[in-house]
C-alpha cells in the first residue's frame, strides 16, 4: 500500500537525504522524501504505525498523516492565516526596533539618528537569533542566498557579520563603510529573495535563523527593503 505523510522540521537537502535513510531503515517499507512539499510517500508491505514512522526519526522531525485534499480557496485562506500567525515573531520584533529607535531619539530628533539606531538594532536582534543555531543556519541562509551558495564559508561568518554592522551603527563607526556594506549583502540576499518569491518554492526563511520557523514571504522582502531604502538614504540624500 502506498501513503502520503506530512514531515515537518526539514530545513536542507542535507535533512530531506537523513529522513528518507531513516524511514528506509524500517523494515518492509520504501519512502521517498519531497522537500518542497515537506511530504514523505511510503510503499509499505504491512501495516505501518504512525508511532513506528516517528520512533525512526531523530526529534526535530514531525510525521503525521497527510490531511485530505481540500478546495483551493479555502487552503489560500487557510496558508495566508498560517502566514501571518508564523510571522507574528518577525512583526513583534521589528515593532520593538522601531519603538526603541524612536526613544532613543526622542529627545533630540533627527531622522538619520533614528535610521541609524534602527539599523543597528535590526542588526543586533537578527544576528543574536541567527546566532542560536550557527550550525543550522547555514543549510537554510544557503538556500535562497546567491553569495551563500557561491562561497559556503559566507554563510558561517554571516551572522558575525551582521553583528559588526550592527555594533558600528550603535556605536557610530565607520557609518559610510557600513552602509555600503549593508547595500552589498542585503542587496544580494533581496534577489535571493525575489528568486524564491517568483518560483513560489516554500522554503524557510533564515532572517531570524532556525530557532523560528518562519516561512519565505513578502514580509521577508519588505524587511531587507526597508534596510536598503535607509542605507541609500543615509549615503546619497
Amino acid at each position: 500500500m502506498t501513503q502520503t505523510y506530512s514531515v515537518s522540521g526539514m530545513t536542507c537537502d542535507g535533512c530531506r537525504t537523513g529522513v528518507e535513510e531513516k524511514l528506509n531503515s524500517i523494515e518492509g517499507i520504501q519512502a521517498k522524501v519531497n522537500l518542497e512539499k515537506n511530504e514523505a510517500v511510503i510503499d509499505s508491505e504491512r501495516d505501518i504505525s504512525l508511532k513506528e514512522l516517528q520512533d525512526a526519526l531523530p526529534s526535530k522531525y514531525a510525521i503525521s498523516e497527510k490531511k485530505a485534499e481540500v478546495p483551493a480557496m479555502m487552503m489560500m485562506e487557510e496558508e495566508k492565516i498560517s502566514d501571518l500567525q508564523q510571522l507574528k515573531p518577525l512583526f513583534i520584533i521589528f515593532f520593538y526596533i522601531t519603538v526603541a529607535a524612536v526613544l532613543l531619539n526622542i529627545s533630540s530628533w533627527t531622522g538619520s539618528e533614528f535610521m541609524l539606531d534602527f539599523m543597528g538594532l535590526f542588526y543586533i536582534v537578527f544576528s543574536f537569533f541567527k546566532m542560536l543555531d550557527l550550525k543550522g543556519f547555514p543549510d537554510s541562509f544557503r538556500m535562497y542566498d546567491p553569495l551563500a551558495k557561491a562561497v559556503p564559508a559566507y554563510a558561517y561568518i554571516y551572522p558575525f557579520i551582521e553583528t559588526a554592522l550592527g555594533l558600528m551603527f550603535l556605536m557610530r563607526i565607520q557609518i559610510r563603510p557600513a552602509l555600503y556594506i549593508t547595500l552589498f549583502i542585503l542587496g544580494i540576499t533581496t534577489i535571493g529573495v525575489v528568486r524564491v518569491l517568483l518560483d513560489k518554492k516554500s522554503i524557510q526563511c533564515a532572517c531570524l535563523g532556525t530557532a523560528l520557523k518562519l516561512p519565505m514571504t513578502k514580509a521577508t522582502f519588505i524587511e531587507n527593503s526597508i534596510m536598503l531604502v535607509m542605507a541609500v538614504l543615509m549615503l546619497f540624500f
